[in-house]
């Protein structure tokens, strides 16, 4: 629940002598709906949040570390260009509303950072000197040139009297309510990205389960019909030894099975249009179809099988109760950043060109260029410096760039799931083998005058990559676009 204007009163009179006098020395907007102020006041830098989510819209100093997305987004930029370096005058409450205005001296004058901690309406606007609206969170064009008004109150705060839900018994903190407040909601959100995490990894077993049960079938087929081949390479002996006695334009053959100690009589099936040659070419064709059916198959059923045992039971452990989320931050990144946003991919994937993107089995984003347009766009337009960039080696083909974090490495699972992706996108398919280059986006370079997606690759490493139909298939699984 947000905070209601009764408690916004209490924090804001907590927070306002520590903010007063204090410098906005950095902006960060984490998700679409959250703003995080650094500000540096004598003897102290405080974060300040301030989160205009519907349901948990609040202002308060936090503690917590968020994951600020690759490129900040508009109103954040907008925020650092005129509000970054600003001094704050004064944080009031408006009209003993869910509104908190702070009042800054910037280089181009006097502004106010509007919050209106509304529940569905929050906003955040921006004001000039005269009151009028520069710029809005929600983006809402007509507003932009207009004088504010703040919204007319309610007639009654419902929840005026419950202002005693946060344990203030922090007294280690200076700040003991806004304390309070951070680890209230701090432990409510990271409820709800477990439960985000826990829904949405549901529903990718539950889709995964059900395709492999769906492949598993296909392969006990496929292998069903090539077991009638089974015996055709005596067949093809028989056919082979009776080679002078058959004509073309015969329905069947009759001969000694030899193979039988009881040597009875066989007939054996013709096409009429081949020559004994090519019927026994045929049979033993045929035959090579089974051994290889059964070389192929009954170990790609047996991995199949198990995969599917294992992710029934990670299936069951979910609908149980008892799964906990893996020891990956990214994953838990990415669930709070759908968690806090109302799901759906962020604006800046949006953005990020129509390439094919899947996800690793380590939960990271890969992407990979269509053609040498778009190769050239992700690997210099949309990948940074430490990103993973991957290619097949001396032959054409896609870029493939692994989104990493700052700092991290990739896991060795994510590197065979980008390399398989990089072969299987070049001409080294068709071999179905080859060696994969890969090395950190910054080492990569435009080659001059050459045409776009041509480049030069220093400081590169190689891994060699054999096709794997399993892996190949659970990455298409995890494809977000073809």
């Amino acid at each position: 629940m947000a905070l209601t204007a009764t408690e916004i009163a209490k924090v804001t009179g907590e927070l306002a002598p520590a903010l007063a006098g204090g410098w906005i020395q950095k902006i960060y907007q984490p998700t679409d709906r959250t703003l995080v102020l650094e500000i540096r006041a004598p003897g102290r830098t405080h974060r300040l949040l301030i989160s205009c989510r519907s349901e948990t819209a609040r202002l308060h100093f936090t503690t917590a570390a968020f994951q600020n997305p690759p490129t900040p987004p508009p109103f954040c930029q907008f925020l650092r260009a005129h509000l970054q370096g600003a001094r704050i005058d004064q944080v009031e409450q408006i009209q003993r509303d869910r509104i908190v205005q702070l009042a800054l001296t910037t280089k181009e004058g006097p502004r106010r950072l509007v919050a209106e901690l509304t529940g569905k309406t929050s906003n955040l606007l921006v004001l000039d000197d005269a009151g009028r609206i520069r710029r809005d969170l929600n983006g809402v064009k007509d507003l932009v040139g207009q004088l504010y008004v703040p919204p007319a109150p309610p007639q009654r705060d419902r929840h005026a009297t419950d202002h005693q839900r946060f344990s203030q018994d922090i007294p280690e903190s200076p700040h003991p309510l806004s304390a309070a407040i951070d680890a209230h909601y701090h432990k409510a959100e990271a409820i709800s990205v477990v439960e985000t995490v826990r829904n949405a990894r549901a529903g990718i077993l539950r889709k995964s389960i059900k395709k492999l049960r769906r492949r598993i079938e296909a392969w006990h087929e496929d292998l069903a019909k090539a077991e009638k081949y089974k015996t055709y390479a005596r067949y093809g002996e028989l056919i082979k030894a009776n080679l002078g006695t058959i004509r073309k334009g015969q329905t069947d053959v009759t001969v000694v099975d030899y193979f039988d100690e009881e040597l009875p009589n066989l007939t054996i099936p013709l096409d009429q249009t081949k020559t004994p040659q090519g019927n026994m070419d045929d049979y033993f064709r045929k035959h090579r179809k089974h051994l290889a059916a059964e070389r192929e198959l009954h170990p790609r059923i047996g991995a199949g099988q198990k995969e599917l045992e294992t992710l029934q039971r990670e299936l069951t452990a979910i609908e149980q109760g008892t799964w906990q989320p893996p020891d990956k931050p990214h994953l838990i990144i990415r669930a709070r950043t759908l968690s806090r946003t109302g799901g759906g991919k962020g604006r800046q994937e949006q953005r990020q060109g129509p390439f094919r993107r899947f996800t690793s089995s380590d939960g990271l984003a890969i992407y990979v260029g269509r053609n040498a347009r778009e190769n050239d766009e992700l690997t210099f337009g949309v990948a940074k410096s430490d990103d993973l960039w991957l290619h097949a080696r001396g032959t054409p083909g896609s870029h493939v760039v692994v989104r990493l974090e700052k700092g991290t490495d990739v896991p060795p699972e994510t590197l065979r799931d980008a390399a398989t992706l990089a072969l299987l996108y070049s001409d080294l398919k068709k071999s179905g083998k080859g060696d994969i280059i890969y090395t950190r986006r910054k080492w990569v370079k435009k080659a001059k005058g050459q045409a776009p997606g041509a480049v030069t690759v220093s400081q590169e490493k190689s891994v060699f990559i054999a096709l794997d139909k399993i892996r190949l298939a659970s990455l298409k699984e995890r494809s977000e676009a073809v």
